[in-house]
């Protein structure tokens, strides 16, 4: 219900009484905690910039001990909104948070000094104050209403966001929401629109729920990174230029903190679509030309200095997207994780990515890492381009422990006789990529320098005819394979350098069981 004094404050708008006025009055919270951003000045308009009217609305929550700042319907124009803690930001519908351009006289808060780990991570995974929102060492915090985040304003991390700002000038954004440092923290219901570098940068967040957000946005979706306890969960991401949503453990915090007891649920996530047209309805898709530079996928990495375990991603789809990927390449772990239920159609490059490198941007002296125990399980991949999926260590430090049952890969085969007699470059210190090591011996799997691998019931099927084996494997040890299917026309399996292998139940296929070395072709 409108109280009185909210129908003499909206007469004096209407009347072109202005923000002073409303600002004069002293603020009523409504009820229940509730506090209306027009009542400190706001105007809703999409043009008059709101920052300050906003920013006064939280703090003076903050002082009651907390509360709910309301975006009643318009248009807020803001450069950077300060959180506090025990704040909720309800935006309602019909309420837009723009990300205003900077002016000449006003702009965002400049990106902070970080210390001498700037060098291990890109710029803006160690930059959080050049953004929409952010909040630092915060506990008990809600972004949540069915309203719009627009980060129309911000940059992209593409060079263009004038890093060597003056610092007595205003300042350049380039995220829509970071968080440094916090704790209890929900993210619902609300759409994000263009979100800059980082729709989402959560770094060193603790007890962190992201949920039924759509993200439509023109670089990365979510970067959760050096967090704990994180659930995401029926979530809408098309980021065609970069990853959907990306945990990461980087080194910004000026240590090595892992990535831990993270869920991913009920998530959609697709790199082509234009951005925009997934939050309007209309799911234009990108022109064909733009293929090779699809993203829009979940991948673990690049950074990856203090590494992730307890992962359990679930019940998700990848639609014309790049593949999932586990990547540790900065000397951490990468342990116990269990994926299952799937689905995936016009993946771009390997529907599986599993990484272990040496790639080691970090401090001086850090171990390399591991990649172990992965459980893959009721994958359903369609319409994947030429290079299979990859689980790739190194010549001293294999994968371990990887497990995959029950999955039908589909790929569009077709490649020239030449490709199947390929030998890949080690690459060790690349970047981590699908590509990486350029075209790719096999149809369905490139396993090279593992321990301990099991596949059950997996199919492995091409559209088009492809004289490449289903699998190859190189440098492996303790391969086990039960009721494969593969192509007829090729080999099933190439083995160099393979101690200890067994096949058996494979349609079309012998029972072989190898103790000790094996290698060719059949």
């Amino acid at each position: 219900m409108v109280d009185r004094r909210s129908l003499i404050l909206a007469a004096g708008f209407a009347a072109g009484a202005g923000p002073a006025l409303a600002a004069s009055r002293p603020p009523d919270s409504g009820g229940e905690g509730w506090i209306d951003v027009r009542r400190f000045g706001a105007r809703g308009d999409g043009r008059a910039i709101d920052t300050p009217a906003v920013n006064r609305a939280i703090e003076h929550a903050a002082a009651r001990g907390g509360g709910t700042v309301h975006f009643p319907a318009g248009t807020y124009a803001c450069h950077t909104i300060r959180l506090k803690s025990r704040i909720t930001l309800y935006l309602d519908n019909g309420a837009t948070l723009l990300a205003a351009a900077p002016t000449a006289t006003e702009g965002y808060d400049h990106a902070e000094p970080i210390g001498d780990w700037g060098a291990y991570q890109d710029f803006g995974h160690g930059h959080w104050r050049n953004s929409l929102i952010w909040g630092e060492d915060l506990h008990d915090i809600v972004i949540a209403g069915p309203g719009l985040i627009w980060g129309k304003g911000l940059g992209r991390g593409d060079g263009k966001d004038n890093w060597l700002q003056d610092p007595s000038g205003p300042g350049t954004g380039n995220k829509a929401i970071a968080l440094k440092r916090c704790r209890n923290v929900t993210l619902r219901d609300f759409k994000i629109l263009e979100g800059g570098w980082f729709a989402l940068l959560a770094t060193g967040v603790d007890n962190l729920t992201i949920d039924n957000l759509l993200v439509d946005t023109n670089r990365d979706g979510f970067d959760i990174d050096c967090c704990r306890n994180v659930r995401v969960s029926n979530c809408t991401v098309n980021s065609p230029y970069d990853d959907g949503i990306c945990p990461k453990s980087s080194y910004a915090l000026g240590e090595a903190r892992v990535t831990e007891n993270l869920t991913i649920a009920n998530c959609l996530v697709t790199g082509n679509y234009q951005v925009g047209s997934v939050l309007d309805g209309t799911w234009r898709r990108m022109p064909p030309e733009f293929a090779s530079k699809i993203h829009g996928r979940i991948k673990f990495g690049t950074e990856s200095n203090g590494g992730f375990r307890n992962i359990t991603i679930t019940n998700c789809l990848f639609e014309e997207s790049r593949g999932l990927a586990f990547e540790t390449v900065d000397g951490a772990v990468l342990e116990d994780v269990a994926v299952s239920n799937i689905a995936m159609r016009g993946i771009v490059d390997a529907p599986l990515f599993l990484r272990l490198g040496k790639r080691m941007r970090g401090p001086a002296g850090a171990a390399v890492g591991t990649l172990k125990r992965v459980s893959i399980q009721n994958i359903i991949s369609s319409g994947a381009t030429a290079l299979p999926s990859v689980i790739a260590g190194f010549g001293d430090r294999p994968i371990e422990d990887v497990r995959i049952a029950d999955c039908y890969f589909h790929q569009v085969g077709g490649a020239p006789a030449a490709m199947a007699a390929l030998a890949p470059p080690e690459a060790e210190l690349a970047y981590p990529e699908a590509t990486m090591f350029g075209d790719l011996p096999a149809t369905g799997f490139f396993i090279r320098h593992a321990r301990r691998v099991q596949m059950s019931n997996v199919e492995v099927a091409v559209a088009a005819p492809d004289p490449r084996p289903a699998i190859r494997l190189e440098d492996v040890v303790d391969a086990d394979f039960f009721r494969l299917r593969v192509p007829k026309e090729a080999p099933a399996f190439a083995l160099e350098r393979v101690v200890d292998f067994r096949s058996t139940g494979a349609r079309w296929l012998p029972d072989t069981v190898a103790d000790g070395p094996v290698s060719g072709r059949f």
